[in-house]
């Protein structure tokens, strides 16, 4: 008991030390973009886009690789295809509402 104790808590100081760094990036790039905010940086968006291109392509690396998501890749691909139609038409309907009420409003001014 007491091993398992002792591990959890490491693997909990590690999952800290983690999020303490993802943090502290996050941060100094706010600190930075603050302090140069006068300033046009034309290559950002650039190389923004190229990173999100890279981390999709590496993330499709790691799933093409991982032999249980590949033999589940139908049953997965039916579920993720429910829930992202569902998300759309949930968001469709409530802002259509919103859309709705603040229409209202506007017309009793």
């Amino acid at each position: 008991m007491k091993s398992f104790v002792k591990d959890y808590l490491c693997r909990q100081k590690i999952k800290e030390s983690k999020m303490f760094w993802v943090i502290s990036f996050m941060l100094s790039g706010i600190v930075t973009g603050y302090i140069f905010r006068r300033h046009k940086f034309r290559f950002i968006q650039r190389l923004i886009l190229t990173l999100i291109w890279a981390l999709l392509f590496l993330l499709g690396l790691e799933l093409g690789s991982n032999h249980q998501i590949i033999s589940q890749i139908g049953s997965l691909g039916i579920e993720a295809f429910i829930l992202a139609g569902a998300a759309t038409l949930g968001s469709v309907f409530f802002s259509w509402l919103l859309w709705i009420g603040i229409k209202e409003k506007s017309s009793d001014k």
